[in-house]
C-alpha cells in the first residue's frame, strides 16, 4: 500500500477523480432543482427589448444550467438585430446571455416612420429614437448606400456625423453634409475618405467655399466650387 502514497501515484489519482468529476458532475447536477434556471441576465442590450428578447429565447421553466447551452445561443443569433450572442454559466442558477447588437448606419422611410438600416440595407426592428437619432437618411433601404456609410463611419467618424442624407447617384454615392457634397464610388476605400476630409479641412483653413468633393478617381480628389 506504500506505494499508492507516492507522489507521482496521488498526481495520477487526482487527475482521474478530476475526469470524473468533470464529466460525471454535469450529468448528476442536470437532475437537481438546485441548478434550475430562476435568472437571466442580458448584457449589451441597447436598442431591442428585453421582453421580445427573452420571448425569442424561449428557454424552458425546466431549464437547468448544466443544459446545452448551444440551442439557446443559436436563437439569440437569429433575432433580427443581433450580430452575435454569447451564453454563459453563473452558478447556481443564472445564465448570462451577451448580445452584440447590429449597429444602424442610416434611416429609411416605411411604415409612417423613419427605421434604422444596417450596413447590409436590412431595416432593424429598433426604435430609432433610442437606437438611431442622429443617423443619416436614405430614401430606401440599399446595400451599396450601407456598406459606404461603414466605410465612412470606421474611417473618419467626424464625417459621419456630419451627414444628412445618403444616396445613390448612378452607380455611385452621394453624400449630403448640408451644403456639401461628397461623391464616392461604391468602392471608395479608407485613404479615399480621409483624403477628401483632408481636403475640406485644408479648404476651410483657406476659407475657399467648394459645392461638391469628387472621391471617384484614382489617387486625386475634385473640387467643384460654388456653394450648393
Amino acid at each position: 500500500m506504500a506505494r499508492f502514497l507516492r507522489p507521482g501515484w496521488l498526481v495520477l489519482y487526482s487527475a482521474v477523480v478530476a475526469v470524473v468529476l468533470w464529466f460525471g458532475a454535469p450529468r448528476l447536477f442536470r437532475k437537481m432543482d438546485f441548478f434550475r434556471v430562476r435568472r437571466v441576465e442580458l448584457v449589451g442590450l441597447n436598442s431591442l427589448s428585453a421582453p421580445e428578447v427573452l420571448r425569442a429565447l424561449a428557454i424552458p421553466t425546466q431549464e437547468n444550467v448544466f443544459d446545452d447551452l448551444r440551442p439557446i445561443a443559436s436563437r439569440a443569433e437569429r433575432i433580427a438585430g443581433v450580430a452575435h450572442a454569447e451564453v454563459a454559466r453563473r452558478m447556481p442558477g443564472t445564465l448570462r446571455v451577451t448580445l452584440d447588437e447590429v449597429e444602424p448606419v442610416a434611416l429609411v422611410p416605411g411604415h409612417g416612420a423613419l427605421i434604422p438600416m444596417d450596413a447590409d440595407g436590412h431595416a432593424l426592428p429598433f426604435d430609432p429614437t433610442v437606437a438611431a437619432p442622429d443617423l443619416p437618411v436614405t430614401p430606401r433601404p440599399d446595400s451599396l448606400v450601407g456598406a459606404l456609410l461603414s466605410r465612412v463611419r470606421e474611417a473618419d467618424p467626424g464625417l459621419f456625423e456630419q451627414v444628412v442624407t445618403a444616396e445613390r447617384s448612378g452607380p455611385d454615392v452621394a453624400l449630403d453634409l448640408g451644403g456639401h457634397t461628397y461623391l464616392m464610388g461604391p468602392g471608395a476605400t479608407m485613404e479615399t475618405i480621409r483624403a477628401m476630409t483632408s481636403v475640406a479641412q485644408d479648404l476651410a483653413r483657406r476659407g475657399r467655399a467648394f459645392r461638391e468633393l469628387d472621391g471617384r478617381f484614382a489617387g486625386q480628389v475634385v473640387v467643384r466650387w460654388g456653394t450648393a
